[in-house]
């Protein structure tokens, strides 16, 4: 099953988290069963003054980090939902947004009050540039 649409929706408000200065982080977290990959954190990093995403893959034994535009985040990230992830968190300052897969693999979207009172420190800088 592809989950590029529903997955595409929950990645506009990334996007669009970044682009207003709300974003404060993303995660792709509960695994099914157990397995080597745990976490995916996302974080915006500066790449020679361009804004760009952190993708930090966090396994039992170690962590590999990745760079990548914030386009090609995307498809890198889909990659890993259902497959280990059924769910991804985008924490704002406005609002936390789940996405969610449950057992028969249908997608919810569930918007809940803000964990973060502050946006990501790397997004403010830049974004005051």
């Amino acid at each position: 099953m592809v989950f590029t649409e529903t997955f595409n929706e929950f990645y506009e408000k990334v996007k669009i988290s970044l682009a207003d200065g709300t974003f404060a982080k993303l995660t792709l977290a509960k695994t099914i069963g157990n397995t080597e990959l745990m976490n995916i954190y996302v974080r915006p990093v500066l790449e020679e003054n361009d804004l760009q995403l952190e993708l930090k893959f966090k396994f039992q034994k170690e962590e590999i980090v990745e760079i990548h535009s914030i386009d090609s985040a995307f498809p890198r990230l889909l990659e890993f939902i259902n497959n280990p992830f059924l769910s991804a968190i985008l924490f704002t300052t406005e609002f936390d947004l789940t996405y969610k897969l449950n057992k028969k693999r249908v997608v919810s979207l569930v918007e809940q009050f803000p964990t973060f009172g502050n946006a990501s420190e790397v997004l403010l800088d830049y974004l005051k540039k």
